[in-house]
């Protein structure tokens, strides 16, 4: 198999990964908080769960990200980071106790932390022109599994049948399906994956265009041509002898279309390593850090207590929560198209400004509809007859 084909195949595999990991994320969002319920779970299992998944994620990043820049190769980190996909995954469908499942999410967390290996996998086998459509296209892989996540549970909460001594039901089906998604990605990565930035100094070569392959002889052949002394030079300058000789030309540089790092670059100096830390410190850099943190926190803690909410107040079930969190992930596509269209027009000052702007005006209807829970209910339950008041509920559940 060439090159070229390797390269498409290897790159579908990653779009096919993040995909796997936003329908994981979105296909049990909507029916966790019911199933810590039924194991007994006090609300702020609910919390600790998905905090553990992303804390596991932060902590395995690092030293996979290490791992791959030691050992130049991603496909075994894939491999290894699944295996904690598929087990944390099963213990999440057997589901025992409320601690196996909080362990199961933290287990199954690891296995992200193979993103940091695959993006820099493409940074190094990327040209830096094409990187951010890269980049953008393997992001836009998870929204799309975040959007068909939820759908998933639509037929998901139909089982109800025995699997020798496990049960699957609505809340256990999640567990047993991601598995079995993640075993099967097992072999795609084992088919069609391919380390082919490790084949870029062999490559290199063969990709270049042949109009600067013939330039190169070209020159090749006036250097040849060329006199070792000329008239208007002084004696003693031969060639590449001195570096004062007008005739000694510069390296050749390499060419940036190449997919592949040119060969000094593979190997990076401690200086690198320090330059590239003093990056972080920048006050741009920062502020953009900072944006980031803010929105995830932000998000995530929208996401831990709608299932909750919507539970009391609308009596909403997996169902209705499912399509709720669909229709975000049309809302969240559809942002980001808009962005894409935005950016395109105004600067990237502006698109964030405006970004955070809509962030302090989702906050600012948070603190005024949801500072009161009471009122909130009450409101609520007096335009909507069919759900009940927040005083009709019982003490176990109001105590959230």
């Amino acid at each position: 198999m060439d090159y070229r084909r390797k390269r498409k195949l290897t790159f579908f595999t990653i779009g096919f990964i993040f995909l796997l990991s936003g329908v994981e994320y979105a296909v049990i969002l909507p029916t966790i908080w019911r199933y810590l319920q039924t194991l007994e779970a006090a609300p702020y299992f609910l919390g600790l769960s998905l905090s553990a998944f992303s804390l596991s994620g932060l902590l395995s990043g690092p030293l996979f990200g290490h791992w791959s820049d030691r050992t130049r190769t991603t496909k075994n980190i894939i491999l290894f980071a699944n295996c904690f996909e598929i087990v944390g995954n099963f213990m999440y469908f057997m589901g025992y106790s409320k601690w196996l499942l909080l362990g199961s999410r933290f287990v199954a967390g690891v296995g992200t932390g193979a993103g940091s290996s695959i993006f820099g996998f493409l940074t190094r086998s990327t040209a830096p022109a094409d990187r951010s459509t890269v980049f953008a296209a393997v992001m836009a892989c998870r929204q799309v599994g975040l959007l068909i996540g939820p759908a998933f549970n639509i037929f998901l909460r139909l089982c109800d049948f025995q699997l020798g001594p496990f049960v699957v039901n609505k809340y256990t089906a999640p567990g047993i399906f991601m598995c079995a998604l993640w075993l099967l990605m097992q072999l795609v990565v084992l088919l069609m994956y391919w380390d082919v930035d490790s084949q870029c100094i062999i490559t290199a070569t063969i990709t270049r265009p042949r109009e600067e392959e013939e330039l190169e002889k070209e020159e090749e052949e006036e250097e040849e041509d060329r006199p070792l002394v000329r008239p208007h030079e002084p004696l003693g300058c031969y060639g590449a002898l001195t570096n004062s000789c007008s005739t000694v030309k510069p390296e050749a540089n390499v060419d940036l279309a190449s997919p592949c790092p040119p060969v000094e670059q593979v190997h990076s100096s401690p200086i690198k390593y320090s330059s590239a830390g003093r990056e972080f410190l920048k006050v741009e850099v920062l502020v953009l850090l900072a944006a980031q943190f803010i929105t995830l926190f932000n998000q995530t803690a929208l996401e831990t207590m709608v299932t909750p909410l919507t539970q009391r107040f609308f009596n909403f079930g997996e169902l209705e929560n499912s399509i709720m969190y669909c229709l975000c992930g049309v809302e969240v596509i559809a942002g980001f198209v808009f962005v894409r269209w935005f950016s395109k027009r105004v600067e990237e000052r502006v698109v964030l400004a405006v970004g955070l702007i809509l962030c302090n005006i989702s906050c600012v209807w948070c603190l005024i509809f949801l500072a009161n829970p009471q009122g909130f209910g009450s409101s609520i339950c007096s335009c909507c007859p069919g759900v009940p008041f927040l005083e009709n509920h019982s003490r176990e559940d109001a105590r959230f």
